[in-house]
This record gives structure tokens, sequence and C-alpha cells, in this order.
């Protein structure tokens, strides 16, 4: 499936209506630029094992990375959410979403999310600061 979208606002809001949450019926839909001009999209796809969910920035990641290869860099990320009521509510990328998304990404990438009131504008390093690396 194609979307499109004139953002990646708009991406991520689309494709979090595709979220597979039955468990959670948290939807998320998370959409990343590459260097390269392309944007990809992905959400998440809960398990009834739950440590087999994968969350929206890493299926992202995963569209990125089958597209464009293992050089692909992220410039920028959006993600968002809906809870049961249909809500989006103040939810930042998780901790093995912050790694992942740092692997790909320069600590002065640009990542946006629901906050509370507004969207927060943050970078990578700001979001995840001494992430592991070899």
């Amino acid at each position: 499936m194609t979307l499109q979208a004139d953002s990646l606002e708009q991406l991520a809001e689309q494709v979090a209506k595709h979220a597979y949450a039955p468990y959670s019926t948290f939807s998320v839909g998370a959409a990343i630029k590459t260097a390269a001009g392309n944007i990809y999209s992905g959400c998440n796809v809960e398990n009834v094992s739950s440590g087999l969910t994968v969350c929206a920035e890493r299926n992202a990641v995963g569209a990125a990375i089958a597209a464009e290869g293992t050089a692909m860099k992220v410039v920028e990320v959006f993600v968002t959410n809906k809870n049961a009521a249909g809500e989006t509510i103040h939810c930042s990328p998780c901790g093995a979403c912050r790694q992942v998304l740092a692997e790909f990404s320069a600590p002065d990438t640009k990542v946006t999310y629901r906050g509370v009131e507004k969207n927060i504008e943050t970078t990578m390093g700001d979001l995840l600061p001494d992430g592991f690396t070899f």
C-alpha cells in the first residue's frame, strides 16, 4: 500500500490508522525522511506475545533499509499516536526506538512527537544522550 501525504506529520497520521493494536488499543504511526530525500512510514504491530510487538519507528526504519540499503541515514522523524478513545496523547519514542533511530541518524537529526498541547521538537542527541555505540 502506498500512502500520499504533504508532510511527515500527515503521513504518520495516515499510517497510524493501519496499526495492529488489538491488545493495547494504542496506535502509533511514524514517518522518517532519509538523506536521499525519500520518506518511509511504519505503524506499530502488536503480538499476543508482547515481546514480539514491533514499534512504528522501527518498522519505518526497516522499510527505509529495505528500500535504500544499510547506508541509509535518517534526517527527520515524526511520531504520532491515538489511544482507544481516538485521542492523541503525549508520547515520545520508546527507548528501543530511540536506540534504533540513533543507529541510522546524526545527533542533530530532528525528531518531532506529540506533546500534551503541542508537538515537541527535539534532536536525536537530546532524545538519547549517551546512546550505546561501539
